[in-house]
């Protein structure tokens, strides 16, 4: 029914759905803490299964909305694109977060967020490699690569689970000097307010996960069918709308979160929060290979492998960045950020150019 609209009604229709997602994915995250503080998840395997899941709803419901319409190009490009995207957000972070001083990732260096800079780059290097198996792989709306990902999620999960109750090194718990005062999640207390007068009730929150769950996920559905009408008013191709500004209205919950995090001075958690959220994406194409019971990778684009790289690239000048721990700024950001956001730059002019170098 979107086709029919006019193009500034579209785009008014997905403007309002992409801030119902920035509001709801803000109570969607909130009551994330609350409960995970509530019933002893914290940082254990459960938490933070939880926390990928609610954060990455938007993307959830687009790729489910696009496999179930065949639309498999704006599934990929909006997985793919997300991943590359959501690790900008850490430039934003980084530069109306820190307030000078120290750059975010020096503040927030950690053996444990480095391990999760390699799990996402593993998940991302297992979905190129999955691109190149034949399309005919499929058994029960299942193939190879996408539950080659899952399984790879789930165990690295577990070790970083196993991360977060010590690591071998003089520092048991993976942390630089000097990085932030109080250990890695303690906002996550801080927002459930104990049990005092005015905290929010383990039911309430509950209540309120629920909501803001269900009005994520149909705002996601919006999202989806408005802006893949407005790319053909535009004559945009569905993977370069999907990987730019689809992505770009998904990841505005996780500017918000992370800020917040930076407000309480939680540096590690705003950085885990994007790298958690990157590793799970990849996740939902076993999600999009269940709805659709088409073999997803395989008929993946030259865009799509082309951003699963660049997200690879970005990601690991982010680890970097947390290992070399450099104090420098430049332009009001730390030197990884700055070269984040000129390769994102860069990226995004070569997407273009392979988008107008495709036949038809």
């Amino acid at each position: 029914m979107f086709e029919d609209l006019s193009l500034p009604l579209l785009l008014g229709i997905f403007a309002a759905a992409a801030g119902t997602i920035w509001y709801a994915g803000i109570k969607l995250s909130d009551m994330t803490d609350v409960l995970s503080t509530r019933l002893g998840l914290g940082q254990a395997l459960g938490g933070v299964i939880l926390l990928a899941i609610a954060t990455n709803l938007p993307e959830s419901a687009i790729t489910v909305s696009a496999a179930w319409s065949g639309n498999l190009g704006v599934a990929v490009g909006n997985i793919l694109g997300g991943i590359a995207i959501q690790t900008v957000v850490l430039v934003i972070l980084d530069v109306f977060g820190t307030r000078g001083g120290a750059p975010l990732t020096s503040r927030a260096a950690s053996l444990s967020l480095a391990l999760e800079g390699v799990l996402v780059i593993a998940v991302l290097t297992v979905a190129i490699m999955a691109t190149q198996l034949p399309a005919s792989l499929v058994a029960f709306h299942l193939t190879p690569g996408a539950v080659l990902i899952t399984l790879i999620w789930v165990l690295g999960i577990w070790l970083l689970s196993r991360a977060g109750k010590g690591l071998p090194w003089h520092d048991s718990a993976g942390d630089a000097p000097d990085t932030q005062e109080k250990p890695k999640g303690h906002s996550q207390a801080a927002k459930a307010g104990g049990s005092g007068e005015g905290a929010v009730s383990t039911g309430r929150a509950g209540t309120v996960f629920g909501a803001a769950a269900l009005v994520t996920l149909v705002a996601g559905v919006v999202l989806e069918r408005s802006g893949d009408a407005i790319a053909g008013h535009v004559g945009m191709s569905g993977v370069l709308f999907g990987a730019t500004v689809l992505a770009a209205a998904t990841s505005l919950p996780e500017v918000s979160t992370g800020l917040a995090s930076m407000k309480l001075k939680d540096y590690q958690l705003a950085v885990s929060d994007i790298f958690g959220g990157n590793a799970f994406l990849p996740v939902l194409f076993l999600l999009a290979t269940l709805v659709s019971g088409a073999a997803v990778l395989p008929h993946a684009q030259r865009t799509d492998i082309y951003l699963a790289a660049l997200g690879v690239v970005l990601t690991a000048v982010y680890i970097c960045g947390l290992i070399f721990r450099s104090k420098r700024r430049w332009l009001g950001m730390g030197v990884d950020s700055l070269t984040v956001l000129v390769l994102y730059a860069a990226g995004i002019a070569g997407l273009v150019a392979i988008a107008l170098d495709a036949p038809g």
